[in-house]
Parts: structure tokens; sequence; C-alpha cells
């Protein structure tokens, strides 16, 4: 998938499971623009097509937090297919805001069954 002059960012945060990761995130480039792509374990996300290769990893990063990944930052690696090595800075995303605590007997014993998040 590697295309020359492409960017690739190192992606790091906590996953649904609270664990932490750090990955590379690649693009790809098609007709209709650049696509994001994630891979980790058996997953794979991929932005829709943006136009700069910017927008497609703000879509996957925006992605990631739906899907329950938190505390996640990027370092973007290769600039145009020029090696930068781990000199840029960190770019951190803040977590969206968490649902606010559910109130009453029924709404806690509620709370008990369902899955705990990466928030929890």
């Amino acid at each position: 998938m590697d295309q020359p002059g492409l960017d690739k960012h190192q992606l790091a945060g906590f996953d649904v499971r609270l664990r932490g990761f750090s990955r590379p995130v690649e693009f790809e480039q098609r007709r209709e623009g650049y696509r994001a792509v994630f891979r980790y374990e058996t997953t794979r996300v991929e932005s829709q097509p943006q136009a700069t290769q910017d927008e497609a990893l703000t879509l996957l990063i925006q992605t990631l937090h739906t899907q329950g990944y938190r505390q996640l930052r990027t370092q973007i690696s290769f600039r145009g297919g020029v090696y930068l090595g781990s000199q840029e800075l960190w770019v951190e995303y803040p977590d969206p805001p968490s649902e606010p605590e559910p109130v009453g007997l029924i709404a806690k014993m509620m709370k008990w069954f369902r899955p705990r998040t990466a928030q929890e």
C-alpha cells in the first residue's frame, strides 16, 4: 500500500479495553481524494476520501473516538515521502465529552450489566 510521496503518522492512545497502543496511519490516494488507514490487531479502520491527508486523518480520529478509543495523539513520521523520524511534535486530540452519569436506583442497577468502556 505504500504510495510514494504520501504522509505517514504514528498514532498512539488507548483502545476500547484500555490497552495502550502505537501504530502507523498510512494514506491511500484515490480518484475521490485521500483516505487514512489504521490497522490494529484484526481491525482495519479507514476514513472516507477527503480533499487533503490532514482532513482524512481528522476524520479517522473522529471515527476512532466513536468506537471508544481514547487519549489519541499523532506524530508525523513521513511528509511528502521524506522521513522525519521523531523530530516533529505530537498532536493530541481531546476525547469527546462523556455522557452524564445516570441517576436513580434502576439506572444504577442497569449500569452493573452493561459492558465497561474506556472511560470507566
